[in-house]
């Protein structure tokens, strides 16, 4: 039987080195390069993973001799242990610093083409307060986890916990593979679209299969779980997607195309805070977001 002391002793094997390693792996999927990401040996890698494994009770990695998998429990291990390292980050930031500081999440892209001169504005407004842009792969980016004390939404969130007000909109854009038959069109349609597979992430992405008629809804879909994954499946060829303006700006890589939905609607951007915590500089962000977008 064990005691209070064993039992937290126990809950806390789980260390910052053990989830930094699966988040490592997961990453960059596999051994030799999660230890080059971390600039340890392999053998330390495979430690480490050991441990966490161990101290979880649970097999985290699939393994096989040509490829690396993270197993479901993996998969739910990953997000908490992102989670938690992006808050001990922010720890050691907001510590070192001589400044207040605020932390603007964001899911996918973060302002797009208005990002620069947010910060440049920012900084020339309000030398005392450094702002933080984070970006946090779940649905409230950061606000629920509070990692964040402001976010950028491209969807509503649960009115309940949190506030919001609508700061401006975006244009809609198709993701296409460079070699897509669509490329040679200046814009696209939404049915056009939809003649191929679509890439949708319907946790954080900001589109979903309503944004089409119900009579002409893509007839094959695929299901991803970041932007990441998302430029990945859609540079290989594998789908397209529809995103918002401010991805296209934020994410340029060899293999990809974008092109102008004209048919799509507006897609409104949101500055969003907790009702619990709002952040004192809530209306000078709030402001200063809101001229950019008019």
């Amino acid at each position: 039987m064990h005691g209070p002391g064993d039992l937290y002793t126990e809950r806390m094997s789980v260390e910052i080195r053990h989830l930094r390693c699966l988040v490592a792996l997961a990453e960059t999927g596999s051994f030799t390069d999660a230890a080059i990401e971390l600039g340890v040996s392999q053998a330390s890698i495979s430690r480490n993973l050991a441990s966490l494994e161990d101290a979880l009770g649970v097999r985290l990695v699939d393994r096989t001799t040509r490829s690396l998998q993270l197993s479901p429990a993996g998969e739910r291990t990953l997000i908490h242990a992102r989670r938690l390292l992006l808050v001990l980050d922010g720890l050691e930031r907001d510590a070192r610093s001589e400044k207040a500081v605020v932390r603007l999440g964001y899911a996918w892209s973060a302002l797009g083409k208005h990002t620069v001169e947010f910060q440049r504005r920012w900084a020339t407004a309000h030398p005392d307060t450094e702002l933080q842009l984070i970006r946090t792969n779940a649905a409230t980016a950061g606000l629920a986890e509070g990692v964040a004390d402001l976010a950028i939404l491209r969807r509503e969130p649960d009115p309940e916990a949190f506030d919001m007000t609508r700061i401006g909109f975006e244009k809609r854009y198709c993701a296409m593979a460079s070699d897509d038959p669509l490329v040679s069109r200046r814009s696209v349609t939404l049915a056009q679209v939809a003649d191929g597979t679509v890439a949708l992430d319907l946790r954080t992405g900001s589109t979903n299969i309503e944004l089409w008629p119900a009579d002409g809804r893509p007839q094959s879909t695929v299901s991803i779980g970041n932007i990441d994954d998302w430029l990945t499946v859609i540079s290989s060829g594998q789908a397209r997607g529809i995103t918002a303006e401010a991805t296209m700006h934020q994410y340029r890589r060899p293999g990809l195309t974008y092109r102008l939905v004209r048919d799509a609607p507006a897609l409104p951007v949101y500055a969003a805070w907790p009702k619990s915590r709002p952040s004192g500089e809530t209306g000078a962000i709030v402001k200063l977001l809101t001229e950019l977008y008019s």
